[in-house]
């Protein structure tokens, strides 16, 4: 199992999502119980041409200890080159290879999903990674490029054969990107055909999809990203959050964000997830428009408070 090999505390994981998986939410999400926090995805080939912004996303706090990297690329010598780098560099838990990113510009540069659409250049990827590396290895992928296409299970049983440590399923094709419905059955068929952990990914937005989806799957963990991107709770035991301790780990967010950017910079940032956090409260969007026009922070506790003491 995964969670005990990584001496995880959680089947449970953050996935890496562009400009939200930053250092201050990845400290919220592990002290929220996340077992795995994976920093945003990083261009394997960024690395390679030594890119500092690239390099800058590789960043960690002694507060984690749990935090993973996701790449993405689809030259196995570049892939090789970035594998060593981080190995050798960092301190992360473990590596992950992209291969269902649907995005176009992704797509387009032969990356992400569109390595689905060759399962041997895939399988080189893969094992670029694998031979150089002592971390464990894992690889995320869709159920194909389309619903005339779907050939998930050949890629798993390539990751079974190069005896990758995980797999995760995002139960979705690459051309249906985030619409839809993310159909689990698939993840079910998955997890009775290889002998490999297989984590779950798609539409978990509470612990009762987790529940449910695991129960009906039988799958080893969960990787979330919309569902903790709009709320972190889902990685505690208990979700359902007091207004009060809600407002408490909003300012303790912001003072995360304020320990790593200047402060017009982490306000602008934290408007997005004050928005996700007050989801769900009774007369939140007055507030939460009001927080986006402010950009004093003394102004914006000052209207957090009022309105946890209403």
């Amino acid at each position: 199992m995964i969670k005990e090999k990584l001496n995880l505390n959680s089947n449970l994981f953050l996935a890496p999502l562009a400009g939200v998986t930053d250092i201050p939410f990845r400290i919220i999400c592990g002290e929220l119980g996340a077992g795995l926090c994976f920093t945003e995805m990083i261009s394997a080939k960024a690395l390679y041409y030594d890119d500092k912004k690239t390099k800058k996303l590789l960043d960690t706090d002694p507060r984690e200890n749990n935090t993973s990297v996701q790449i993405f690329g689809h030259e196995p010598e570049i892939i090789a080159y970035a594998t060593r780098f981080l190995t050798e560099n960092y301190n992360f838990k473990s590596i992950d290879i992209n291969m269902g990113c649907p995005a176009p510009k992704i797509f387009k540069n032969g990356d992400g999903s569109a390595l689905m659409g060759d399962l041997n250049l895939a399988e080189d990827v893969i094992r670029a990674c694998k031979n150089n590396t002592d971390l464990p290895v894992s690889v995320k992928f869709r159920l194909g490029i389309d619903e005339n296409f779907m050939n998930y299970m050949q890629l798993a049983q390539i990751c079974e054969r190069l005896k990758v440590d995980y797999i995760t399923l995002h139960a979705r094709t690459r051309k249906m990107f985030y619409s839809g419905e993310a159909d689990w059955s698939h993840i079910k068929r998955l997890v009775e055909n290889v002998d490999i952990p297989v984590f779950g990914n798609g539409d978990c937005f509470t612990k009762e999809d987790i529940r449910k989806n695991m129960e009906y799957s039988n799958c080893d963990g969960v990787l979330l990203a919309r569902g903790a991107m709009q709320n972190p709770f889902i990685f505690s035991d208990d979700e359902i959050k007091t207004k009060e301790e809600v407002i408490d780990t909003i300012k303790k967010h912001m003072q995360l964000k304020l320990e790593f950017y200047e402060e017009k910079r982490a306000i602008l940032e934290m408007r997005k997830h004050i928005q996700w956090y007050l989801k769900g409260f009774r007369n939140s969007n007055k507030v939460k428009n009001k927080i986006n026009q402010l950009t004093d922070l003394v102004e914006i506790y000052k209207i957090l408070d009022e309105f946890k003491n209403e």
